[in-house]
This record gives C-alpha cells, sequence and structure tokens, in this order.
C-alpha cells in the first residue's frame, strides 16, 4: 500500500494520473512510482507523446496542430495530391518543421536518459533495480522535457547532475522545440489560400478524427515504444512472474 492514498481508491487515483499527463500538470493524488508496471506506463506514454489529449494551458493548442500538419500530409500521400489545411498547402518544408519539433522532445527524454542509465551519477539517484529504475530515469526526464512535474519519486533527483540535466531537459522542451514551430507559423501565414476542389480532404469528421488519433498513437509508438518495453512493459511480464523491483 506504500505510495496508494485509500481515501481516493484504485478507480480515481488511476484516472487523476491519466488526466495529469494528458495535460501539463504536475499534480498528483497518488504516487506514480508505486503503480503497476501498466499503471506506471499509462502516464509515463501520455508525457511522451506530447500531452495533446487535453493539452497543456498555453501549449496544448500548437502541440495538436503539430500532429494535425502530419496527419493532413498523410492523407495527402493517400489520395494522391498535395496536401491542404485550411486553405493553406502543406509541402515539405512544413512537414519538416513538425517532424523536428517532435524529434527535439524525442532526443531529449531518450538522450538524457540513456546517459543516465549508463552513468554512475545515473544509477547513484536510483531507488529501485531493474526495469522499474529505467522507468524512474525516464519518467523524470520525459516529465521534465513534457513541462508535466509529476515523477516517479522513488528516484533521487536532488543532486548536481540530476539537477543540471533535468534543467537542460527543461530549457530544450520549453523553448527549443518551439523554433520550428515558429518557423511552420510563418511559413504558413506567407501562403496565400487555394479554394477547396473536389479531391480536397476534409478536416473534420469522423475520418479525419481517427486519422489523427492514429498519427498521435503511431508516432508516440515509434519513438518510445523499444525503451518502453525495456522498462514498465518487461517489468509487468516479470511481476507476473513474482519478481519485483
Amino acid at each position: 500500500m506504500e505510495g496508494k492514498e485509500v481515501r481516493f481508491g484504485i478507480f480515481n487515483s488511476a484516472l487523476f494520473a491519466t488526466i495529469t499527463t494528458d495535460a501539463s500538470c504536475g499534480a498528483v493524488n497518488a504516487m506514480h512510482d508505486s503503480f503497476t508496471a501498466l499503471g506506471g506506463l499509462v502516464p509515463l506514454f501520455n508525457i511522451q507523446v506530447g500531452e495533446v489529449i487535453f493539452g497543456g494551458v498555453g501549449a496544448g493548442l500548437y502541440g495538436m496542430l503539430v500532429f494535425v500538419v502530419l496527419a493532413v500530409f498523410i492523407a495527402g500521400l493517400m489520395v494522391g495530391r498535395t496536401p491542404e489545411y485550411l486553405g493553406k498547402k502543406i509541402q515539405s518544408y512544413e512537414v519538416k518543421m513538425a517532424m523536428l519539433s517532435l524529434l527535439v522532445l524525442c532526443l531529449s527524454i531518450l538522450g538524457f536518459s540513456a546517459w543516465a542509465a549508463v552513468s554512475e551519477w545515473g544509477k547513484a539517484g536510483l531507488n529501485n533495480s531493474g526495469p522499474h529504475g529505467l522507468g524512474e530515469m525516464l519518467y523524470a526526464f520525459s516529465s521534465a522535457t513534457g513541462n508535466n512535474g509529476s515523477a516517479f519519486a522513488g528516484l533521487t533527483a536532488n543532486t548536481t547532475w540530476y539537477n543540471t540535466t533535468l534543467g537542460f531537459a527543461m530549457l530544450i522542451g520549453r523553448f527549443l522545440m518551439i523554433i520550428p514551430i515558429m518557423a511552420l507559423a510563418g511559413s504558413l501565414v506567407q501562403k496565400k489560400i487555394s479554394p477547396p476542389s473536389v479531391g480536397t480532404f476534409p478536416v473534420s469528421g469522423g475520418t479525419f478524427v481517427i486519422l489523427l488519433i492514429g498519427t498521435v498513437l503511431l508516432i508516440g509508438a515509434l519513438n518510445f515504444l523499444p525503451v518502453l518495453a525495456l522498462s514498465p512493459i518487461v517489468e509487468h511480464f516479470l511481476t507476473a512472474q513474482g519478481k519485483l523491483f
């Protein structure tokens, strides 16, 4: 029962953890580090896809618009014509800027986590070993980069190395990824509006919603599923065999 809040129970604790990581909110009503492996996987993945399900304050809109640009591009590839969004043609420059903004976050999370996992200063802060320990480091840099604030609190992060690397992760997640998004916005605002035609892919309705959700999940899985398979997913199977960390 360590880390669990009996006043709220399992359902409300899991619901709160899901909501707080669907948006850029660091509030918690139970310790995420004390969740089951799959219980910790969900809030971790929510942060890594960009916290776009509800969207963070001031950042949720442009975070989702990046995925909208990519979804429109994928739709254009499928129908064999230049993709458009709100009358503006989405060309290679816009797609490159959208992908660059996502890669900045991916490189920050995975780069710092990999560095911590192979260094003495990274392993010195662990409270748990094995895949759960990797999950603690991964959550720390995901939360810092993603402007969340929650944590797998078993990690002792109040050290010089962790304070420094987490600080850089925060700066990258808040400012460096904004540069390609501003370049994307600047490129779109200069384009003339093209009138819709018969071949224009509609960006409203159920079909586009499904395509957009699929784009978010696919990009998140391609970027982070390998490291998630090494941490909470493998931990889940080992826990089922009676091995805890």
